[in-house]
């Protein structure tokens, strides 16, 4: 069988893939990026029909290339943003390879390098660089057994109203998809209700100007760690509709219902935590506290932005808030779909190499493995806050392609001084 050689292989055609390939080209280093499937496939058909991007098209970019056709401010919709990458490939000429899967990569015995076996045969890198992102598989909590007279489904799966059963729905996950999916299937008429756990609930536009643009200026998206006992409180903030800010009041004005954290199942009976109260709080406070950052930064650099008094204004709580339920019997509330939004899981059964801890998660700098010649790519907060967002990736792929730039750079001394010791 032929073997391929190649200096490094890139795992993942997706927002990853492509940034590490137009750094990796730029430092002039030999590389193919290997895609199983079209390049960004996840954006195309692992998401929701009207999922648009959640920041706007100014944002949620490569800096070297904007939209075509799209104002700054609108959000793109999922298919436009996949074709972004499709053009962002070409314009840099990405060795991109689609239709190949990557099975197995091992550590090369005697000599640097791995053998990475694919669905088109076998090559032989110096170096792997894991693109593929960290929302690889679905998790669905072991909640509800499958033999429980309703049907299950993740956010990955979900595409519109119209595909789920008759019947309401509950919504498992108050982040951005959960929110997004419970708003539109609230809009097309279907009774919901939505299990809210902790949540981060920012302003969409505030004095002007998007939320995004006012964690810039607030030195936020470079934040390099979360803050202590925040590693599982999810963000609550959408594009859809031309972008407004989540109000889970607004979602029980309109006909929902919001729980607590789905806790337990037994004989048809979803029980919720006690915590529903809590959690609408600590979003409200979060929401207050970066209108108080936003007012304070534009007060401290004299920023000719208009006053929103308004958006200080919360509703009154719902009868849901002020008498929580605890309970559900699914069959008498019509609930017939649970929709979880509870993330993902990370995969790399095939990389099969000692880089990562007990919980399976990548041991990695910035990106850079523990392993000689192994990197990480797309991660949640691989060097800061926007690290698994379109622009923070491209950013980290710059400093992965500096590392192997860095490294390549100490071989070739090493085998100049090589050649020149040895005899004639």
């Amino acid at each position: 069988m032929s073997v391929e050689k190649i200096d490094t292989l890139v795992v993942g055609g997706g927002q990853a893939g492509i940034a590490m390939s137009e750094h990796l080209g730029r430092a002039g280093i030999p590389h193919v990026v290997l895609e199983r499937d079209r390049i960004a496939e996840r954006w195309r058909t692992g998401r929701w029909d009207s999922l648009v991007a959640n920041g706007p098209a100014w944002h949620d970019r490569f800096p070297n290339m904007t939209y075509d056709n799209c104002e700054p401010e609108v959000f793109p919709g999922k298919d436009r943003v996949a074709e972004y990458f499709v053009q962002y490939a070409k314009m840099i000429n990405a060795p991109v390879r689609c239709g190949v899967e990557v099975t197995r990569a091992q550590r090369l015995k005697g000599r640097p390098g791995f053998r990475v076996e694919t669905s088109d045969g076998v090559f032989e890198a110096r170096r792997v660089v894991c693109a593929t992102g960290a929302f690889q598989r679905p998790i669905i909590p072991n909640v509800i057994p499958e033999s429980a007279p309703v049907d299950q489904i993740h956010s990955f799966d979900y595409r519109n109203p119209d595909q789920l059963k008759p019947g309401a729905v509950l919504v498992v996950g108050a982040g951005a998809s959960g929110s997004q999916i419970a708003e539109e299937l609230i809009a097309s008429g279907r009774k919901v209700y939505l299990s809210l756990g902790p949540h981060d609930r920012p302003p969409r536009r505030y004095r002007n100007r998007d939320f995004v643009w006012w964690l810039g200026v607030l030195g936020k998206w470079d934040l390099e760690a979360m803050a202590p006992g925040t590693e599982h409180v999810t963000v609550a903030f959408s594009g859809a509709n031309g972008g407004n800010t989540v109000d889970f009041r607004r979602f029980a004005e309109a006909g929902c219902t919001l729980v607590g954290r789905t806790d337990s199942y037994a004989e048809g009976t979803l029980r919720f935590a006690d915590d529903l109260v809590e959690n609408i709080a600590a979003g409200d406070a979060f929401y207050h506290r970066m209108l108080d950052e936003c007012d304070a930064y534009a007060e401290a650099n004299g920023l000719d932005l208009p006053l929103d008094p308004e958006a200080r204004k919360i509703g009154p709580d719902p009868d849901c808030l002020t008498h929580p339920v605890e309970s559900l019997d699914l069959a008498e509330a019509g609930i017939t779909t649970v929709l979880w939004a509870t993330g993902f899981a990370r995969d790399y059964d095939w990389l099969e190499i000692d880089t990562f801890d007990a919980q399976g998660a990548p041991l990695h700098q910035r990106g850079v493995s523990r392993e000689q010649g192994v990197y990480f790519l797309g991660l949640p907060w691989q060097s800061r806050r926007g690290s698994s967002f379109i622009w923070g990736v491209w950013h980290d792929a710059k400093h992965v392609a500096d590392h192997i730039a860095t490294q390549r750079a100490y071989l070739d001394f090493h085998e100049t001084a090589q050649a020149q010791t040895e005899p004639a």
